[in-house]
């Protein structure tokens, strides 16, 4: 049996994320007491469910604190256990509120949104730290869509090793354990004939490779992660986010993804993400 639990902020995502695992055969149960977790697995494995999705929020208060020992305990019973922790950056999420007009599942009285959302993130601070994060504020509903497949497809008992360009004028990606500027680099950018392209094309490929910095640089990223990625490993993470960084997430940031990419896979999953170009 597979079980993916869907968490993380409200206004995040996770509803989204809920439909895509249900359009992809997942038994799903949304707004699950933490309580209950353990009984309403087992039911339904009892009933033959193979493929389960599981919603946990906020609003189980601090029995939030019980989810990673519910979630060992089912591992050691054979289930495989896949967490997904989504949320986004809090203007994002005070956007998407009110455009909806949603009231905050924790507001009570005259408590204000951001309160909330501070409030929300403190309760699931145990289960952000065990879960795969997925920061959704850039991304539309088709390329979380997208993300979500890309990782239930990898092996869950390996490490992923997990590639995401972006854009620094969009800022970090909250989801990020290591981050690598490379701003420094040449820019095609101001190519007026590179412009409209990105890392992948071979235009832009070949403006950068000729350049000994850039090359310089990414032996620097690929002989760091050479030498420590045994040790994250051993440190017991279910993934590594290593997130390359330019000025608009296009071109460079793009381009050094997709060689480190290249390099790790064989030797462990890969999952590639371009922030700036997803849709």
């Amino acid at each position: 049996m597979q079980l993916v639990l869907v968490t993380g902020l409200s206004g995040s995502g996770k509803s989204v994320a809920l439909h895509v695992l249900e359009d992809n055969g997942y038994y799903c149960v949304d707004n699950l007491p933490v309580m209950l977790l353990p009984e309403t697995i087992e039911l339904l494995r009892e009933a033959g469910n193979e493929r389960v999705a599981v919603s946990i929020d906020a609003r189980s208060g601090r029995t939030i604190d019980l989810v990673p020992w519910h979630l060992d305990t089912l591992r050691s019973a054979g289930i495989d256990v896949r967490t997904l922790f989504l949320e986004a950056k809090i203007d994002t999420l005070i956007k998407r509120f009110s455009e909806t007009r949603r009231r905050h599942p924790l507001a009570i009285g005259d408590i204000t949104l951001d309160e909330c959302l501070a409030r929300e993130r403190e309760l699931l601070g145990p289960v952000a730290e065990i879960g795969h994060r997925i920061d959704t504020s850039d991304l539309q509903p088709n390329a979380l869509r997208n993300w979500i497949l890309d990782l239930l497809q990898v092996d869950s008992g390996r490490t992923i090793l997990l590639f995401e360009s972006f854009g620094y004028k969009e800022g970090i990606p909250l989801d990020a354990d290591l981050v690598f500027d490379v701003r420094c680099l040449p820019n095609p950018h101001y190519d007026p004939k590179l412009r409209p392209m990105t890392g992948v094309d071979a235009e832009v490929v070949a403006f950068l490779e000729k350049e000994p910095q850039v090359g310089r640089m990414l032996a620097d990223i690929r002989g760091f992660l050479d030498t420590w990625l045994l040790a994250y490993t051993r440190d017991n993470r279910s993934y590594l986010a290593v997130a390359i960084g330019c000025t608009g997430g296009r071109h460079r940031s793009v381009y050094f993804v997709e060689r480190l990419a290249a390099h790790f896979r064989g030797q462990v999953p890969v999952v590639v993400r371009h922030r700036q170009l997803s849709s």
